[in-house]
């Protein structure tokens, strides 16, 4: 017999159980990646010695190609630039659709590598910051591990201690109070960025925004714990069987619906730059950046991503 505490009993297993459950979007492999993303030729907002070109102009200078489910994109790594002309040419894609509450899941095989390279994979909203920025992969310089970061208006901070395998770097994310560094996480593992990444053959990376709670997990390539809903990219997923992220961002003193709106995704490949720019000398390359970049095209040879594919949820 069915009592009214049997059936709060078994709604509570049922939230438990399914409370994290997704249901695939938006499915991205290959050429797909053209349909859905537009390459933005526009000005770098963070100063890089790149120039961000068209779609036509990448794919005829096979800066972005596609190839069954390799989608690739990449700086030019065979021209010597004009200290006077514009920075090497790269591209910045951008999603057509926009998200609130989803999950991202990416298998990449290969990330840009290489002294001055300052790549990419994030979510930011339109009017910036007050709707906020997600940095799901982002370094500098091959220094290692992965940062994942947020970025928002004032009155968003972040708990020092909380459920997360990976180390703050700072929990306040107003970017004006903090130079713009917001509030980041690293990553416990060297190969989650950079060579080590690469040489393992790359790794999955999620993100999952609800308005309680922001988490981000990394899995190498070769990590044998990788949940089969994210390793086979999984029509249907369970975030609750992914174990605890390296990056928690839990919305008990910051509103998560009021500092982070509409989100597009963005990829891009930058060079030098506030960031990358900023730490070069310190990360030990050669030189200054600028120069570097305009007059050693082959060092660029390594700097692509290589996305076998990007799977979104909701």
């Amino acid at each position: 017999m069915f009592t009214s505490r049997t059936f709060v009993a078994l709604a509570c297993f049922v939230t438990a159980a399914f409370g994290a459950t997704y249901s695939q979007t938006d499915s991205h492999q290959g050429s797909d990646f053209l349909q859905s993303f537009t390459h933005q030729a526009i000005a770098d907002p963070t100063h890089g010695r790149v120039n961000y070109v068209d779609q036509a102009t990448a794919l005829a200078q096979n800066l972005t190609f596609s190839s069954g489910d390799h989608f690739v994109i990449r700086a030019d790594d065979t021209t010597v630039l004009s200290a006077s002309g514009p920075g090497r040419n790269s591209v910045r894609l951008q999603s057509n659709k926009q998200y609130t509450t989803h999950v991202t899941v990416w298998s990449l095989r290969h990330m840009p590598q290489g002294c001055a390279t300052w790549p990419a994979l994030w979510e930011v909203g339109a009017d910036w910051p007050n709707q906020g920025e997600i940095d799901v992969l982002e370094g500098v310089n091959d220094q290692t591990p992965n940062q994942s970061t947020l970025h928002t208006s004032s009155g968003c901070t972040m708990p020092a201690s909380r459920s997360q395998t990976g180390t703050s770097t700072g929990n306040n994310c107003d970017t004006a109070a903090t130079n713009n560094a917001g509030c980041g996480v690293q990553a416990p593992t060297a190969n989650s960025y950079g060579p080590a990444f690469n040489s393992a053959g790359g790794g999955w990376y999620a993100m999952e925004r609800t308005s309680s709670f922001i988490k981000v997990w990394f899995w190498s390539r070769t990590d044998g714990s990788v949940p089969a809903d994210v390793k086979n990219g999984a029509t249907s997923i369970n975030t609750d069987n992914w174990g605890t992220p390296y990056a928690y961002f839990p919305s008990q003193s910051c509103d998560l619906n009021s500092h982070f709106g509409a989100h597009n995704i963005i990829i891009n490949l930058t060079l030098c730059g506030d960031w990358a720019g900023a730490v070069y000398s310190a990360d030990g390359c050669p030189g200054d950046c600028v120069s570097y970049v305009n007059n050693n095209p082959s060092a660029f040879t390594n700097a692509y991503f290589d996305i076998q594919w990007l799977k979104i949820y909701g």
